[in-house]
């Protein structure tokens, strides 16, 4: 498998040296509007850069994105149209509904597949296997620094209470984990966004509730060095999923 990357920001570095490229896995071509990432990523996977998206579409098996929710947009459809797989770290995208139908549109015509990581939380596949019958409630509390948030405060300060589809429009780079509960949940979720300068952390708390009962995970993240927006634990969820894609047995749902 072959595989192209859309964005080569925090999240792309630690996939690139964490992963270990063999004859399934090969992970060569690079695109990113600063070009000089997009190289740098290049050279440490012995790969190629590319200055048009389109130069490196047609000679990979799947493109994984970690660009912004607008790449998504822009670039994810046509990729898709061409029969190719994708990974789409930037999920806030998604709640866009004429967006995501169309993805899921041209995803059943071509066969082309869209994934999506679990990204920075625990209980994913609880959800997806709640989600048989009928999950009722999802709520999801996120607490992060004042750098992982980009702001300038001295106590702990509630930043958002609302839907997840609002969410990922006002925090677009830190409230991903927001629209894959949601999607995983067929819910619009309930998000409540906090600021604490006494963390170094991003936490996530998540509370679940279904006809299957109910169940609460928190996870204590991580932030990357070079991006505090970013979780480790998402970058290595894509590295998981990837993979998993060329594993011969599958574990959880």
């Amino acid at each position: 498998m072959i595989v192209g990357i859309l964005g080569c920001g925090a999240i792309s570095n630690l996939i690139i040296n964490k992963i270990e490229n063999n004859n399934e896995i090969m992970v060569k071509y690079f695109y990113d509007r600063d070009i000089e990432k997009a190289k740098n990523l290049a050279c440490i996977s012995n790969g190629t850069a590319v200055l048009d998206f389109q130069d490196m579409v047609d000679k990979v098996d799947l493109i994984l994105e970690s660009a912004s929710q607008i790449a998504v947009k822009e670039f994810i459809p046509q990729v898709l149209k061409k029969g190719k797989d994708v990974i789409v770290m930037s999920v806030g995208a998604l709640l866009d509904k004429d967006l995501w139908n169309e993805m899921k549109d041209i995803s059943k015509k071509t066969g082309a597949k869209i994934h999506i990581p679990s990204g920075a939380i625990a209980g994913l596949d609880a959800i997806k296997a709640g989600s048989v019958g009928e999950i009722k409630k999802v709520v999801l509390t996120t607490r992060k620094s004042p750098s992982s948030l980009g702001r300038d405060v001295s106590k702990k300060e509630v930043l958002f209470v609302g839907k997840a589809s609002e969410a990922v429009k006002k925090f677009p780079l830190n409230i991903n984990v927001a629209a894959t509960l949601s999607i995983a949940s067929n819910l619009d979720i309930d998000v409540e966004i906090l600021v604490d300068p006494k963390i170094d952390r991003n936490i996530h708390q998540v509370f679940v509730k279904g006809d299957f009962g109910e169940f609460t995970t928190e996870t204590e993240n991580l932030p990357c060095e070079s991006n505090p927006k970013t979780s480790i634990l998402a970058a290595y969820s894509a590295i998981q999923l990837l993979n998993g894609l060329t594993e011969p047995f599958n574990l959880g749902t």
